[in-house]
């Protein structure tokens, strides 16, 4: 969907195929691909031969495009937060599980009178 992007966006102005090709950093092969694609669907139409122009079509395409461009940053912005968030939580809970670790390992200890000692049963 880019590369049409692309194309459309570089026939805006009215371009050639040999200028697409280059400005898109297409091979020629690729180029007819996506150009018998774009040309089929309405997007571009030919002019005066050898040039390419834009249609409404197109215009409406690289206008919804641009939208969803848009919404693709916002969202992946908020995946990477809710990604930090997530490893954050991971981190406390693992703080966690280790400080319960470590108290384990700790031995009971219980005051008797003034002298401490360790609980029965504890290792």
């Amino acid at each position: 969907m880019q590369i049409v992007a692309d194309i459309l966006s570089i026939v805006r102005v009215r371009a050639k195929k040999t200028r697409i090709m280059y400005q898109a950093n297409l091979s020629y092969r690729l180029l007819c691909r996506y150009m018998d694609e774009v040309l089929d669907a309405g997007l571009i139409r030919p002019e005066d031969g050898d040039c390419y122009v834009l249609t409404a079509r197109g215009e409406e395409f690289l206008n919804k495009h641009g939208e969803y461009s848009k919404r693709c940053q916002s969202l992946e912005k908020h995946l990477n937060n809710v990604n930090v968030e997530r490893a954050t939580l991971e981190k406390m809970c693992s703080s966690k599980r280790a400080l319960k670790a470590d108290r384990r390992a700790r031995p009971k200890l219980i005051l008797e009178g003034n002298r401490l000692s360790r609980m029965p049963g504890a290792r």
